[in-house]
């Protein structure tokens, strides 16, 4: 397994300005997380989870400190390289699995290779989503419309758009927030297999025992890093 971190940040601060009024939702987060392992960021609503995973996929820009992937540091980067970065390196999955319904599966998922470059002919997106539908076993459900499908459907097509443009990094926002226990369960086992496979999850969740079975847990709270659990492969300051 390659030690070398994949994501590095230093003393990242995000700062919201609302008529006057501050709010800091990331304050001097330190941490490095090594490729192909598995992360749970934890901590009470509003701690600033969610805003350190944005900060960490080029969402949105911290306010000071440096964020580094692999080695290279993002605040060099220009507006099309950060675009790039969003659409190949990072995957993204969310609670609400952010669908859009009136598609079918298959169009959900060719999205992100509709904005690669160089642009991919219609056979060889066929082909991708076709591939990474039949690893999510959704293969037979591609000309379904998402209306038609269950939560745990629904999130496992999040997964593969997620997926199909083949990220190194995937990011996950509450990925079994919406779900039941063993639908929960099942999306869980998915993504571990993704990391058992060479990827690195970065998972938001307020679930302590699937926490728990990551390689390692970022506890946050009020915008910092409170602790995190004992590992050689990531390390936190």
């Amino acid at each position: 397994m390659n030690m070398e971190p994949i994501i590095k940040t230093v003393s990242l601060h995000k700062v919201y300005d609302s008529g006057g009024n501050q709010t800091i939702a990331v304050q001097d987060v330190t941490l490095e997380v090594a490729e192909g392992t598995s992360v749970a960021i934890t901590g009470p609503s509003g701690c600033g989870k969610t805003t350190l995973l944005n900060l960490i996929g080029l969402v949105i820009p911290p306010t000071s400190g440096e964020l580094w992937i692999g080695n290279e540091a993002a605040s060099l980067f220009t507006e099309k390289k950060r675009a790039q970065y969003r659409n190949r390196f990072f995957g993204y999955v969310v609670q609400d699995f952010a669908l859009v319904d009136d598609y079918s599966v298959f169009e959900n998922v060719e999205i992100p290779l509709l904005y690669t470059h160089p642009r991919l002919n219609k056979k060889e997106r066929r082909r991708r989503v076709e591939e990474t539908l039949d690893k999510v076993s959704l293969l037979e459900k591609r000309k379904e419309e998402i209306a038609n499908l269950s939560g745990g459907q629904k999130q496992r097509v999040a997964i593969a758009r997620a997926l199909v443009n083949q990220p190194r990094v995937i990011l996950a926002d509450e990925p079994t927030g919406s779900l039941d226990s063993r639908t929960s369960e099942e999306i869980f086992s998915f993504l571990m297999g993704l990391v058992k496979e060479g990827k690195t999850l970065l998972m938001v969740t307020h679930n302590p025992e699937l926490a728990r079975r990551c390689d390692r847990e970022v506890k946050m709270l009020d915008g910092r890093i409170l602790s995190s659990g004992a590992s050689n492969q990531i390390l936190i300051n």
